[in-house]
């Protein structure tokens, strides 16, 4: 069972895409070739009943399922134009429950999906009743394991100077400052670490920079270091936007912690 579930992470997670909001979607076309449907016109019988569905359940079913038709160009150089999908997880679930439960990969993806679903909603209703300390030392914590993973990414891509590309990343966050730059205005003290007085909330856009960093990496087959620096500024610069289109505070203008995460971790 261990295994199933590595499988069916490794097929879905790796065509899984986010929007200029951080919002994650599924295109359907890409879903269609995974779930093992040869025939458009057979998938988007699945996804209208999936649609239906959805409506019954009481939800716009524009809201699960954007559309997102696109223009190509055929082999003789006609124009026309492919109907796609963004789908959102729930859509991906519905479609699944109504696909041909024959194929393996339909029970793969019912059984992917659902404990996607079930377990997001749990990680945010326990997320939710944390107070900010603890949340502040649950997110410190996942920073560093994640920048684990980015650092052995960013080596395969072909960076030598570390401190350089994670300076990138920060640029494109935090509108051309560096680390230097944040360590000076948070007015910290020799060998204190910046991520260490950071709130929740900005702890949590550096997740967003770093999960999306490593990700568009390994997705473009990035190998050198300008392309690999370049990349997590874009990056950087991107969840930057989404912030501000979202109406949030931006990192540099959130508060600093009186107390470091390491302090917070002595008094539990």
């Amino acid at each position: 069972m261990e295994n199933l579930e590595n499988y069916t992470a490794s097929i879905f997670d790796s065509i899984k895409h986010f929007d200029e909001d951080g919002n994650e979607y599924w295109s359907a076309r890409e879903l269609q070739k995974v779930l093992d449907y040869t025939e458009w016109r057979k998938f988007n019988g699945v996804i209208d009943k999936a649609k239906i569905a959805c409506v019954k359940s009481g939800n716009n079913d524009n809201d699960w399922f954007v559309g997102a038709d696109k223009p190509i160009t055929t082999g003789k150089g006609k124009k026309e134009i492919i109907k796609d999908y963004h789908l959102s997880r729930y859509a991906c679930y519905l479609i699944a429950q109504n696909g041909d439960s024959r194929k393996k990969t339909i029970a793969l993806a019912q059984t992917y999906f659902a404990h996607q679903t079930r377990k997001q909603e749990l990680l945010e209703e326990e997320y939710s009743k944390l107070s900010e300390d603890e949340k502040r030392i649950r997110n410190r914590k996942r920073v560093k394991s994640l920048n684990f993973g980015l650092n052995r990414t960013a080596i395969a891509s072909g960076v030598k100077n570390m401190a350089e590309f994670h300076n990138a990343g920060y640029k494109g966050l935090y509108n051309g400052e560096t680390a230097n730059d944040i360590f000076k205005r948070k007015k910290l003290k020799y060998r204190e670490d910046i991520l260490d007085y950071m709130g929740s909330e900005e702890l949590g856009a550096n997740i967003f920079r770093i999960t999306q960093t490593e990700a568009k990496l390994k997705r473009d087959k990035v190998d050198n270091e300008y392309d690999a620096n370049s990349t997590h500024y874009s990056v950087g610069k991107e969840v930057r936007n989404s912030i501000r289109k979202l109406g949030g505070t931006m990192p540099e203008d959130l508060p600093t912690p009186k107390s470091n995460v390491k302090e917070l971790e002595d008094k539990k």
